[in-house]
């Protein structure tokens, strides 16, 4: 899988791409990271990517014109182009897993107070958010995506399987219960008995009770919010 990352601050990537999960998925060529700067597209001599926007308020607003270039210097057939924006649906796991996909994910980056509305008209396929609040920009918000999209692709983590049993996949997107490892004691607190049991259908069913009601707890505390 491709992704290729449009920015203004492309170098912001690369401490997070060198090193664990990612870094090994590059390196197999599982992963293909391409991180392209949205001010090399700028068309005047100052580089030139923001200006006031039209009708006042605070902060200064992408231009739709380095954008749109960015964007098609780098799109070919089957390309998907995703916005990285507050207003975006929210990242979940199926998602994810449906971008997941794509041989090629274009994620661009809103700096400042965002960007020009026909930019993403002309040249966004969807808006994506990571959650209701705003970054300093959307180069945290793609690094998100990526690495919650990598953990899908085949081979990224060891055991495939796992991206499917964390929390919030698919099945009513639910929470997992508490895990527990060695030592057996610590500070007072002991594992569970029935992890030490050797029973592993018991094990199974207080697993998933525990996950049930972990997620009821979340969604209660969601709601009174």
């Amino acid at each position: 899988m491709e992704i290729t990352v449009l920015s203004l601050f492309p170098e912001y990537f690369e401490s997070p791409l060198s090193v664990s999960i990612l870094k090994r998925a590059i390196q197999k060529g599982l992963l293909k990271v391409n991180q392209v700067n949205i001010r090399d597209f700028a068309t005047d001599k100052h580089q030139k990517v923001d200006d006031k926007p039209y009708g006042g308020g605070p902060g200064m607003l992408m231009k739709p014109q380095p954008i749109c270039d960015a964007i098609e210097s780098v799109k070919r057939e089957g390309s998907h182009v995703i916005y990285l924006s507050p207003q975006g649906a929210p990242l979940k796991a199926k998602k994810c897993e449906e971008l997941a996909k794509y041989e090629h994910l274009i994620l661009l980056c809103g700096h400042y107070e965002g960007v020009d509305q026909r930019a993403i008209d002309l040249s966004v396929d969807e808006e994506i958010s990571i959650g209701e609040y705003v970054l300093t920009s959307g180069a945290p918000a793609a690094l998100v995506l990526l690495d919650a999209v990598s953990r899908f692709i085949p081979g990224v983590i060891g055991n495939e399987q796992g991206a499917y049993q964390d929390s919030f996949h698919i099945e009513g997107e639910g929470l997992e219960g508490p895990k527990y490892t060695r030592p057996p004691e610590y500070k007072g607190l002991k594992v569970p008995e029935i992890l030490l049991s050797g029973d592993h259908q018991k094990r199974d069913l207080w697993q998933k009770q525990q996950a049930k009601e972990k997620t009821i707890r979340r969604k209660y505390d969601i709601s009174v919010d």
